[in-house]
């Protein structure tokens, strides 16, 4: 099990890395107006899931081992409402904060925990669990600020990852 927990914990937190820079990479290709700009009154902005994500890393990392991941000073409901202090470099800054936090609770893990129990709103998960599930609720919002970034750039959008029609220069040759 060390091996493979071993291996798990550094994949994930490579795999945590991987998602916080796509969703960096798409943000500064944005400008401020598109930033917070929503496409109808039931969707989010950038801006939005940028806040809930800070909010939801905050709770979640604060304490991991030893407290409930839904923190009682959290308001999620409101991490889906901006207000004027809300700014780009204010959510910009509660970002990093939250990733760093949880870059750093990851470092933390030895593979012993990942069998360990941690809640998160009353409910049970093992540590291996709960961070499958970051990593699941990362990744949505992730690709929500990808679609919506790409969506305002539109034909000035930088490819994150393979641009098409380029695919057969970044696949190695098969041997035969």
């Amino acid at each position: 099990m060390s091996d493979f927990g071993t291996g798990y914990l550094a994949d994930v937190g490579t795999q945590f890395a991987k998602l916080r820079k796509t969703a960096e990479r798409a943000m500064a290709q944005v400008g401020d107006e598109d930033f917070a700009r929503i496409l109808d009154a039931e969707d989010n902005s950038i801006a939005i899931i940028a806040k809930h994500i800070s909010g939801n890393l905050r709770s979640r990392c604060t304490d991991f081992l030893t407290s409930d991941g839904e923190k009682p000073d959290r308001d999620r409901d409101d991490e889906f409402v901006l207000h004027p202090q809300d700014t780009r470099a204010h959510l910009l800054d509660e970002w990093a904060t939250a990733w760093d936090l949880l870059a750093a609770t990851v470092e933390t893990l030895a593979p012993e925990d990942l069998q360990r129990t941690v809640y998160i709103r009353a409910e049970p998960h093992t540590v291996g669990q709960a961070l499958n599930r970051h990593l699941a609720h990362l990744a949505y919002h992730v690709g929500q600020i990808v679609l919506l970034a790409k969506h305002w750039v539109g034909a000035d959008w930088q490819t994150l990852t393979i641009p098409r029609g380029q695919s057969r220069g970044f696949t190695p040759a098969r041997p035969a």
